[in-house]
């Protein structure tokens, strides 16, 4: 079992170098999107216009050998656009359903909150169910199936905050920040004559991310650290600045992640420090605080962290 996640392990160091290639000083970041598409799951990047969300989505696009569509959001974006639309087919004398930008093995949803909620929630069967239901009828995604959406913070003009439904079928939410200034400077050297995507090709077939998405499912995780999960989510609700905390569906995700972080570092089974490693990028967005006004979630951040220290360790956990 050993060396099946040390082929993990090895395959997430190669999808992130790739990434690395094009977002310089973005280490972390393109570590944490690799393992959420290893967990199977779908990622929101949050941060101001301009460092490189679009960039990031594009080159995750290419370094996985899959379809790819982009959705470009705008305030007169329609749910139909989105998913497809059923249209009369006269020659059949029926109707024939007509796929949408959806239909793709990644989809990046460019600036989610600028379309308004309506089209926002078209995306919701999509990523919970993997499937779009038109006129009776079900259609099945692709697989694997993957959202990685932009969205500048939602205080800007011209954006709608993201209602709390949508948020919590994110996986993670994650924010790039300006990078240092070594590494912008790195940036505008390698992009003065060439565009380091162009460069980019697929290390991933669509069914090794598969094979690797399956595998991650079976890492280990002990009773203990289940419960801790549970302790943890409670200690969310439960907080006194909190008035949604992290819902049942958001700790199967946390839990998912944690197996993906186990996993690309080659163990088989969950510790603590992983479960603490991702919370952040998986807990923090789900949080709803009492009161408003944290558009950066940084508040959220810090409720989190206080959370983490509130909660006992497991002091020891079971291995395979």
């Amino acid at each position: 079992m050993t060396g099946s996640y040390e082929q993990i392990q090895s395959a997430a160091a190669t999808l992130t170098s790739s990434l690395e290639l094009v977002v310089n000083g973005q280490s972390h970041t393109c570590h944490r999107i690799v393992t959420v598409l290893l967990a199977g799951g779908h990622v929101l990047l949050e941060d101001v216009p301009g460092v490189g969300k679009t960039v990031l989505a594009k080159a995750l696009a290419k370094v996985v050998d899959g379809k790819v569509n982009r959705i470009q959001f705008t305030p007169d974006l329609l749910p139909s656009d989105v998913t497809g639309v059923a249209i009369f087919d006269q020659a059949s004398s029926s109707l024939r359903f007509h796929e949408g930008p959806v239909f793709a093995n990644v989809v990046i949803a460019d600036e989610i909150n600028r379309a308004p909620a309506k089209t926002q929630s078209a995306l919701l069967e999509a990523m919970e169910e993997r499937q779009v239901s038109s006129d009776g009828q079900t259609h099945p995604l692709p697989s694997p199936f993957m959202v990685v959406a932009t969205q500048n913070p939602w205080d800007l003009d011209g954006t709608y905050p993201l209602p709390e439904a949508q948020r919590d079928r994110f996986m993670a939410r994650l924010s790039l920040g300006y990078p240092s200034a070594e590494a912008e400077a790195a940036m505008l050297t390698r992009h003065r004559s060439t565009d380091p995507l162009d460069a980019l090709t697929p290390v991933l077939s669509t069914q090794r991310v598969r094979a690797l998405q399956e595998q991650v499912a079976q890492v280990f995780v002990a009773e203990e650290l289940t419960n801790y999960l549970v302790a943890l989510g409670r200690a969310t609700r439960n907080h006194p600045e909190v008035s949604l905390g992290v819902s049942p569906r958001g700790l199967l995700q946390w839990m998912r992640l944690a197996q993906a972080e186990a996993a690309t570092a080659g163990r088989g089974y969950v510790t603590p420090s992983d479960l603490q490693e991702v919370a952040v990028a998986v807990a923090a967005h789900r949080l709803v605080l009492r009161v408003p006004g944290d558009a950066q979630g940084e508040r959220a951040r810090e409720v989190l962290e206080a959370v983490l220290e509130s909660v006992a360790v497991p002091a020891a956990a079971a291995r395979v």
